[in-house]
């Protein structure tokens, strides 16, 4: 495969310049598109690459769970790899067309998985060891932060955070180039569902429940969105003015959306990790990515009243 035509797939990839991270183009957007050439060529399926990035994301954080640099640094490589693998899955499936319901479950439980794995590992390792400048063991304290942080905080900053990538490529690229969803069609995709499609079932009953707990997050653009959708039904007749003025309120938001995902807290985890003080990791999450989700929530609702009230009156 020549140079041109490895870049024409990889910029197919990615869905938009305005969502994307630097990292993911210019390292691990590659290297998954390598290895899902690879696959391809040896027949491997998209579900198989997924599975092995569970295991791949389950072994960094046995790795984790130790303290010396040796054992966290093959937890660097393995959550790296298991990165890379999640990227190469979804190219691979968009280069054989295989995208299957199962996938895109596996897709989303494989990140949890590996996260779980992360904070089950910080539990142990901090278990035993004292609390810096206190002459007590971290013991059950250590457990409480983690549930704190992977419950209360990193699960609803990365559900809003992906909301908010939809919502911004569906104003700019329109319903074709975005995975935006809400729960009432999701309720209805459940009602056309029969017994024998358990399956589809489950994966749209938790689906909803999901699209359920970003709508009461965001009262301000739902109503917003229900007026665009009122007027617009089709989205392709939205005017120009009004996308380009909900991208310029959306654009500097993106930035946070991306932080408040994989990267940022991948980077984190290795750093403290490799430190020996782990215990930062949670925290990080708990103070200043919460104060980040903060800020990015007030103002994304903020632009969809002001847009409300400009375009609906």
């Amino acid at each position: 495969m020549n140079k041109y035509k490895f870049q024409e797939l990889l910029h197919a990839s990615f869905k938009s310049d305005d969502t994307e991270e630097w990292l993911d183009i210019h390292f691990n957007r590659p290297v998954g598109l390598v290895m899902a050439l690879i696959a391809k060529a040896l027949h491997i399926h998209p579900n198989t690459i997924t599975i092995v990035s569970i295991f791949l994301g389950v072994g960094a954080g046995w790795m984790f769970s130790f303290t010396d640099w040796q054992h966290n640094l093959a937890g660097v490589a393995l959550l790296m790899l298991a990165n890379f693998c999640d990227s190469a899955d979804g190219q691979l499936a968009r280069l054989t067309g295989q995208k299957t319901l199962l996938g895109r479950v596996l897709d989303g439980f494989s990140g949890d998985v590996w996260f779980f794995a992360i904070y089950l590992a910080i539990v142990v390792r901090l278990f035993g060891q004292p609390i810096p400048f206190l002459d007590v063991h971290w013991g059950w304290t250590g457990f409480a932060i983690c549930l704190i942080a992977g419950v209360l905080c990193h699960s609803p900053q990365s559900s809003l955070s992906d909301y908010y990538r939809q919502i911004h490529l569906f104003f700019l690229l329109g319903k074709s180039g975005s995975e935006l969803d809400d729960s009432a069609s999701q309720r209805a995709r459940l009602k056309t569902l029969g017994w024998k499609d358990w399956f589809s079932w489950l994966y749209f009953y938790f689906y909803g429940n999901y699209c359920v707990s970003q709508e009461r997050r965001t009262p301000a653009f739902q109503q917003f969105y229900a007026h665009v959708r009122e007027r617009y039904p089709d989205a392709s007749l939205i005017p120009d003015d009004l996308r380009a003025d909900f991208r310029k309120g959306s654009l500097p938001l993106m930035k946070y959306t991306n932080m408040l995902t994989f990267n940022v807290r991948a980077i984190t985890i290795y750093v403290t990790c490799l430190l020996d003080v782990p215990y930062l990791f949670p925290l990080v999450e708990i103070l200043p990515l919460t104060l980040m989700y903060i800020y990015m929530h007030r103002n994304h609702e903020h632009l969809c009243k002001r847009l409300d009230k400009r375009y609906f009156g």
